[in-house]
């Protein structure tokens, strides 16, 4: 596989089988994407993964659990044009393929609730970064987790970065035993797709490229 066919098959899964994933293939991975680039090799990215019974131990760690106030703005206050009618425009699609319609409220709620479950994947990790680091250094957080989804196209699984985690930050901090220093900047789901699942048939569109690049 190439580098231009991973990019294509990566998508955002949202409903993973319960088939395992191996501890020693995710700590690969790890090591390998740790060659993404970071400003100054700063290498700012702190990670925990939750696999197996620690899974199922966090499951279990946010029963009764309420939701708390998110340690950032996922996206800004009032998204203007053109990115609110992306953002709009992939809800509608993702819900879309669950049959959940707009005004369908209580159905909305049970699939965004399905983050605490990293949507059935068996696997997961969190991404922590010194609260003392600045908007260069979670560029590099990107940059380290976009390689990693890459990496793990190649071998065979599927992932879904999730945002979603800044609202359970303080539970996510407890039970992995983060450091107060540490700020969770997301957590992604890591497994293998349940290819009969409906959701995952949603293929995000992308903007044209004169819309948002210019050759100057």
């Amino acid at each position: 596989m190439d580098v231009s066919d991973a990019v294509r098959q990566r998508a955002s899964i949202r409903a993973f089988t319960d088939q395992p994933v191996d501890d020693d293939q995710l700590r690969s991975l790890l090591e390998t994407a740790a060659r993404a680039p970071s400003g100054g090799n700063v290498q700012p990215w702190r990670i925990y993964v939750v696999n197996g019974d620690a899974m199922t131990r966090f499951r279990e760690s946010l029963v009764d659990r309420p939701l708390e106030a998110a340690e950032y703005d996922i996206y800004p206050p009032s998204l203007w044009e053109p990115y609110r009618t992306n953002r709009f425009a992939l809800g509608e699609a993702m819900y879309a393929t669950i049959g959940i319609e707009r005004d369908d409220k209580a159905g909305r709620l049970a699939q965004f609730a399905r983050n605490d479950e990293f949507f059935g994947a068996p696997a997961g990790l969190f991404c922590f970064i010194d609260r003392g680091m600045g908007p260069p250094q979670w560029s590099d957080l990107g940059m380290f987790l976009q390689t990693f989804m890459l990496l793990a196209v190649e071998a065979g699984l599927d992932t879904c970065p999730q945002e979603y985690w800044t609202v359970r930050h303080g539970a996510v901090q407890e039970f992995v035993g983060a450091p107060e220093n540490e700020m969770l900047f997301c957590g992604m789901a890591i497994g293998y797709a349940d290819r009969a699942a409906p959701i995952n048939t949603l293929e995000s569109e992308r903007m044209p490229l004169d819309e948002w690049a210019r050759f100057v």
